[in-house]
């Protein structure tokens, strides 16, 4: 069981590695283990969904809060005066932060969102078939996949749209540091979070003058600015980190998901000839599609206070890690766990955390633009198929491609 280092990158760089977890769930589902990112002490692995659900819910006994989410510590946030990401914190204090950004994230929101987002899948998918009838081939990741989650938080956010293709270039940057290609070796890219944390202040300055001369913009930034917090606003760094948060989470996950589930779909033509044959299936295979991707693969927890993770002691103190990438191919959750099936149900995935407090914010807004991309694919692009091998990232955090081929077939 502890053969494989799973806080090394390298691990996960030809994917999820199944055959471990697979073990891991079998033989000890709650396993101490230690890696190269984890010191001497180790942490505590959760692989089996049922585990990984409870633990997600106890926020009385773990939490995010003293030393992040990440596998490694971030001791900054031992200082209790450090500003810390909606994520990073427990509740009373995360429900008042969530309260926030709620509005702009409730299904009735999001549902409004639906006609520009279906004018976007119809401008992407225009577009790469006119690159396809140009250069008989498309990158996925860039062509299709990475544009619409992109161009719906920024309009929510309020960014222009000349400023997009920065704010996807700084979020890739943030989300992939622990890719050993990059040269951050291991850490968060610095210059990247201050380059999004300036232009996070370019933006609240120029809205909040266009707020004083009388004019107002219906969007997340305007609300954060006007936000209070037991009676004072945000401060700059605490607005800064929510800008980050809602950037690379709304921008990043959705990108990987909608092209992980088209890889997944050209390695099984079968299941793309159902949606073609059924588009009543669409919803399903949305659901799929995010148990199979699992965008985002753990989060880490600290233990607050003594408890019992599935029947095994867990000390204060301790490191434990979630992993979705396990739980959402739990043999006692699923039914045939390896195979791709768009018409799973029930599909009760952790894709999203397993509910309690930390339930993902973008939930409903993740299902949407999979939703509508997908059903774009099948209108105005049904023989799209696989022209080579997918090229992936090197990451335990994030089940990210770096590029998907494709061809008509």
């Amino acid at each position: 069981m502890t053969s494989i280092d799973l806080s090394d990158p390298k691990v996960f760089s030809r994917g999820i590695p199944h055959a471990a977890f697979t073990a891991l769930r079998t033989e000890g589902p709650i396993s101490r283990q230690y890696g190269i990112n984890t010191g001497r002490e180790g942490y505590w692995c959760v692989t089996r969904h049922a585990d990984v659900v409870a633990a997600n819910r106890d926020f009385e006994h773990l939490s995010p809060a003293p030393l992040g989410t990440m596998i490694f510590d971030r001791k900054e946030l031992l200082n209790p005066k450090t500003p810390r990401m909606l994520i990073e914190m427990d509740p009373p204090q995360h429900t008042r932060y969530r309260r926030l950004v709620n509005r702009g994230f409730t299904p009735r929101m999001i549902a409004m969102l639906e006609t520009q987002m279906r004018v976007v899948a119809r401008t992407v998918s225009d577009r790469a078939n006119r690159l396809l009838d140009e250069n008989g081939e498309i990158d996925v990741v860039a062509d299709i996949a990475a544009e619409l989650p992109m161009q719906v938080i920024a309009a929510m956010l309020g960014i222009p749209e000349e400023d997009h293709d920065k704010m996807f270039a700084l979020s890739q940057r943030i989300i992939g540091f622990d890719d050993p290609e990059s040269d951050n070796n291991g850490l968060p890219d610095g210059e990247a979070m201050m380059q999004m944390y300036a232009y996070a202040n370019t933006l609240g300055a120029k809205k909040r003058e266009a707020m004083n001369g009388g004019v107002r913009t219906d969007d997340i930034v305007t609300a954060l600015l006007d936000a209070e917090v037991d009676g004072e606003q945000l401060s700059e760094l605490e607005f800064d980190l929510f800008f980050l948060l809602l950037v690379v989470a709304g921008n990043e996950t959705t990108r990987t998901a909608i092209a992980q589930g088209i890889s997944y779909l050209f390695s099984n033509p079968d299941q793309w000839q159902r949606l073609l044959d059924d588009r009543s299936l669409v919803t399903t295979a949305v659901d799929e599609i995010l148990r199979v991707a699992t965008p985002i693969m753990y989060f880490r927890r600290t233990v607050i206070a003594d408890t019992e993770i599935g029947g095994v002691a867990v000390a204060k103190g301790d490191r434990v890690v979630l992993w979705y990438a396990s739980a959402n191919f739990d043999e006692s959750a699923f039914v045939d766990p390896q195979s791709f099936d768009v018409g799973r149900t029930p599909n009760d995935h952790v894709t999203f955390g397993g509910g309690g407090p930390h339930f993902c914010l973008g939930a409903n807004l993740a299902r949407l633009e999979i939703r509508v991309m997908l059903e774009e694919l099948l209108d105005q692009m049904p023989t799209l198929g696989p022209a080579g091998p997918a090229v992936r990232g090197s990451s335990n955090f994030t089940n990210g491609l770096r590029q998907l081929p494709a061809r008509r077939t």
